[in-house]
C-alpha cells in the first residue's frame, strides 16, 4: 500500500500555470493536474487520433470546473466529482482546477511525448 502525494509525483508537463505530475504504478499512472482558467488542450492534441486524447482517465475533481469537449458533445466537471473520460476528449479549464486521474501507462506516456513534442 502507498499514499501519494501531489509533489512527490515527477512533473510531466508544466508551462504557462499548468502542472502535470506523473508517475507509474503497475500498468496504471496516476496524474495530479493544475490547469489555470482558459487553458484549452485542444491545440497541444492536434494530430492524435481525431485531435483528441486518445487515452481513458478514471479520476476525481478536487476543485474548480472544466469542461471536456468530445465527439459526441461537451461536458462540464466540477469540484467533488468523480469521472470517467472514455478515449477521445480534449479538456478546457473554466476556472482554475485540479483533478487527480488514473490511466493506463503506456497510453497517457504516449499522450504526454506528445503534447511535449518529444
Amino acid at each position: 500500500m502507498q499514499a501519494i502525494e501531489r509533489t512527490a509525483l515527477p512533473v510531466a508537463i508544466e508551462g504557462n500555470g499548468v502542472d502535470f505530475r506523473a508517475a507509474r504504478f503497475g500498468d496504471m499512472s496516476v496524474g495530479w493536474i493544475r490547469l489555470p482558467a482558459g487553458t484549452d488542450l485542444r491545440p497541444a492534441l492536434a494530430g492524435l487520433s481525431g485531435d483528441r486524447c486518445p487515452c481513458p482517465h478514471w479520476g476525481y475533481m478536487i476543485s474548480g470546473s472544466l469542461v471536456m469537449h468530445g465527439a459526441e458533445g461537451d461536458t462540464r466537471y466540477e469540484a467533488g466529482q468523480a469521472f470517467y473520460w472514455a478515449p477521445g476528449h480534449a479538456p478546457e479549464a473554466l476556472t482554475d482546477c485540479e483533478y487527480v486521474d488514473f490511466s493506463p501507462s503506456e497510453e497517457l506516456e504516449a499522450v504526454v511525448r506528445h503534447i511535449r513534442g518529444d
